[in-house]
């Protein structure tokens, strides 16, 4: 089910919007990924690959678009408690992980309770936005404080 929306649903929408911008030579993909690509983070692989399975689809895009006039851009929110995303997800949860991983679970769950800093939904609305108009070869654009930090910690 991941796979089928995070995944495979950017990739068959990209098909969608592909001839025309082609057709016109112009255009721009704005794809929405995670920050959960910057950093391994526990409890998430699924998640994890199905978001980093879309950026390296993105990234190369980028540079097959590129010959259409049609720009490819990244956009990585950190965690934003504000959108319910934990909460709404919870419940697909239970059960999900086996009895031999409770312990280990409930310490990453702790662990993540409260952090100190936090995406909000018009922190990554206004990096999509800064995709969207970006005429630069920049690909990804983190989206929220913890994710900018995650960016820099993690970049050569």
């Amino acid at each position: 089910e991941v796979f089928e929306t995070n995944t495979f649903g950017v990739m068959a929408m990209t098909q969608a919007v592909l001839p025309a911008f082609r057709a016109r030579r112009s255009g721009v993909i704005v794809n929405v990924t995670s920050s959960a690509t910057l950093a391994p983070m526990p409890l998430v692989a699924v998640y994890t690959a199905s978001k980093t399975a879309i950026e390296g689809f993105t990234a190369s895009l980028a540079f097959e678009l590129e010959a259409f006039d049609v720009r490819v851009k990244l956009v990585e929110p950190g965690y934003c408690p504000s959108t319910s995303f934990t909460s709404n997800g919870r419940s697909r949860m239970d059960g999900l992980f086996p009895e031999a991983y409770a312990p280990f679970a409930e310490r990453v769950f702790a662990s993540v309770g409260h952090p100190a800093e936090v995406t909000k939904a018009s922190d990554v609305a206004e990096a999509v936005w800064r995709a969207a108009n970006d005429a630069s070869g920049k690909l990804r654009f983190p989206a929220g404080p913890d994710a900018v930090a995650l960016a820099r910690s993690t970049s050569p």
